[in-house]
C-alpha cells in the first residue's frame, strides 16, 4: 500500500494540488473599496488571505483578512499588503510546499510562475493530508525527519550562513573550556598535592561528553512530530536521571578500577568513582533537558543543543570532581 512517504507523492509537483479559488485585490483601491466589491463578489472559497495583483497578474503583495477588515476605508489597499510574499514557484513539490509550511507557519502558500505571475494556492490541507495518509507513528517520524533535514540543509546553503549560524554556539565551547581551565587553576595546590588526579581529568570529561551528547540525540529523535510538554519532559528527566547514574556508576568503577590497580590509592580511585558517577548522571539530564527547553524557546535544538550541553557537562563535571577530590584527599 503506498504511503505519503513515497516518492510518487513527495515528488509530486504542487501545481497538481493547487486550487483557483482564490480572491484577488487591486493595489489602486482603497479598502472600502476594496469591501464593496467583496460584497458584490463574494469569494467562492474559504477566505484565507486576499493576493494583489497588477494588471498583468503579476503577484504584488497578500492582506490577511484581519488586516483588511480592521483597516481604515480610506486606506490605500498598498499601504497594508505584505509586499514580501512567501510563494512557492510552480517547479516545487508537494515536499518542497510541506517544508515551506512548517519553515514559514502559514496558512495558505501562492504558486507563481517564473515571471511572479499567481497560477494558484495551496493551503494546509495539502500538509495535513499527507500526514493522514501516514499509517503509524514510524512513518510520521521519517517525513518530520526527512522535512528536517531538506530544511537544515536549505539554511547551510554557503559556508558564511553556516558560520553565522553555528559560531555563536560553538562559542559556548570557548567559554566553557576557557572556565574549565580557570578552575582548575583555583585546585592547583589540590592537583599539586595528588598530581594523579590530574592523569584523569580528560576520561572524567570525556566521560560527560560522550553521555551528553548521547542524550542530545535521544532528545531530539524524541521531539520529531511534536511539541514537548512540561509533564512529558519531566517523566523523561526522570528516567534518564537512572539512566543516567547507572552509566556514570559502571563508568567510574571501571575508572576508579583501573586507577586502584595502577596507583595502588583507595581515595583516588574513589575520588574517580564518585566524581565520574556524578558527572556522567548531571550530563545525562543536562544532554536530555537542553535540547526540550531549547525548543520551549523557539530556538533550533539542532544547532544549539550540542555546544550548550556539552558546555555545561564539562563545567559541572570539573567542579564535582575538583571538590571531590579536596573533601577526599585533604
Amino acid at each position: 500500500m503506498a504511503t505519503a512517504l513515497d516518492e510518487a507523492d513527495l515528488d509530486d509537483p504542487v501545481t497538481r494540488h493547487m486550487h483557483q479559488d482564490y480572491t484577488c485585490l487591486r493595489a489602486d483601491h482603497t479598502v472600502g473599496e476594496a469591501l464593496e466589491w467583496l460584497r458584490r463578489n463574494p469569494p467562492v472559497g474559504r477566505i484565507i488571505y486576499f493576493y494583489v495583483l497588477d494588471p498583468d497578474g503579476m503577484l504584488q503583495g497578500v492582506v490577511p483578512t484581519r488586516r483588511l477588515v480592521l483597516s481604515p476605508p480610506e486606506m490605500p489597499v498598498a499601504d497594508i499588503m505584505v509586499r514580501k510574499v512567501i510563494a512557492l514557484p510552480a517547479r516545487a513539490s508537494v515536499l518542497e510546499a510541506c517544508e515551506f509550511f512548517i519553515l514559514h507557519r502559514l496558512l495558505a502558500l501562492p504558486v507563481v510562475d517564473d515571471r511572479g505571475r499567481l497560477l494558484g494556492v495551496v493551503d494546509m490541507e495539502l500538509y495535513t493530508q499527507e500526514l493522514g495518509r501516514l499509517e503509524n507513528t514510524k512513518e510520521r517520524d521519517d517525513l518530520f525527519q526527512l522535512i528536517g533535514v531538506r530544511l537544515a540543509g536549505a539554511q547551510q546553503s554557503s559556508s558564511l550562513s553556516a558560520f553565522r549560524h553555528r559560531f555563536p554556539w560553538l562559542g559556548c565551547n570557548l567559554v566553557a573550556g576557557l572556565l574549565a581551565a580557570f578552575l582548575a587553576g583555583l585546585f592547583a595546590d589540590d592537583l599539586n598535592r595528588v598530581v594523579e588526579l590530574a592523569f584523569f581529568i580528560p576520561v572524567v570529561l570525556n566521560l560527560a561528553e560522550s553521555v551528553s551528547s548521547q542524550s542530545v540525540i535521544l532528545a531530539l529523535q524524541l521531539m520529531h512530530g511534536q511539541r514537548p510538554t512540561w509533564q512529558g519532559m519531566a517523566e523523561r528527566l526522570r528516567r534518564e536521571l537512572g539512566t543516567g547514574f547507572l552509566l556514570g556508576i559502571a563508568s567510574g568503577g571501571v575508572v576508579g578500577l583501573a586507577a586502584l590497580v595502577w596507583l595502588g590509592k583507595v581515595k583516588v580511585a574513589l575520588c574517580l568513582l564518585a566524581g565520574i558517577g556524578g558527572g556522567v548522571t548531571a550530563a545525562a539530564v543536562l544532554g536530555l533537558a537542553l535540547p526540550l527547553w531549547l525548543r520551549m524557546l523557539r530556538l533550533d535544538p539542532r544547532v544549539a543543543a550540542g555546544p550548550v550541553a556539552l558546555a555545561a557537562a564539562d563545567v559541572v563535571t570539573i567542579l564535582l570532581y575538583l571538590n571531590l577530590a579536596r573533601w577526599l584527599l585533604p
